[in-house]
């Protein structure tokens, strides 16, 4: 790096195989939109979550293609609903345990894995770090930077419940995927945004997604 120029400290995303792949499309949106670097990380799982729910395979090789594609259709599948600037993201293999994101020394400001699944919660609260996700949220986990888990499941048994536990002990976030009807939702994408909301909210993260409760019964119905 030359005299002068500022480090590059991404966002971690990591998409994991859980439905709920418009939740990740919104985050990622959102930290783009708010000017923050990503680093993506889409797991082997995802991506055939991510071919059921859109029709999109996402191919290492195309994969700006692929993401630009993602990232334009809404919640409700339409494409080009929006328009979106994938040059400041980072795309990493998940099979590739020698990136950046698995090492400490790598700058992050912190991780997201939106959606998560259960298999994922299990995977990172015993440290398995079986795929460059599970080791990067490790990794945020030891170095004491924020990670939010957005778990996309219901119901949940014990075993997921006590690993939910064992993560938040650890210091992470844990987020379920459970949108509110108080913001004025009148589409499915307000309720996507609104769990997108929430999750930025955690990570700190400024952006305006939903709208927020002022403490007025009925707010949410009024028109803007």
């Amino acid at each position: 790096m030359n005299a002068g120029e500022t480090e590059r400290r991404p966002w971690i995303v990591g998409v994991s195989g859980a439905s709920g792949t418009p939740y990740a499309a919104a985050v990622l949106r959102a930290l783009l939109a708010a000017g923050e670097g990503v680093d993506l990380v889409v797991s082997r799982a995802s991506r055939l979550t991510l071919l059921d729910e859109t029709g999109i395979s996402f191919r290492d090789a195309h994969w700006q293609d692929d993401l630009r594609e993602w990232l334009g259709r809404g919640a409700d599948g339409k494409p080009g609903t929006f328009a979106v600037d994938v040059d400041d993201v980072r795309h990493w293999s998940a099979g590739d345990l020698a990136a950046g994101p698995s090492s400490g020394s790598y700058p992050a400001k912190g991780m997201l894995i939106v959606p998560a699944s259960t298999a994922c919660v299990a995977g990172v609260a015993l440290g398995l770090s079986k795929d460059l996700l599970q080791r990067a949220a490790s990794v945020t986990l030891k170095e004491r930077r924020r990670l939010v888990v957005a778990v996309r499941e219901t119901p949940l048994n014990g075993q997921t419940l006590r690993h939910l536990v064992t993560l938040d002990d650890a210091g992470a976030t844990v987020l379920p995927a459970s949108p509110a009807f108080y913001a004025e939702a009148t589409h499915i994408q307000d309720l996507v945004d609104f769990v997108a909301g929430r999750a930025l909210d955690a990570a700190g993260v400024g952006h305006t997604l939903y709208r927020r409760w002022e403490g007025e019964l009925g707010g949410g119905s009024r028109p803007t």
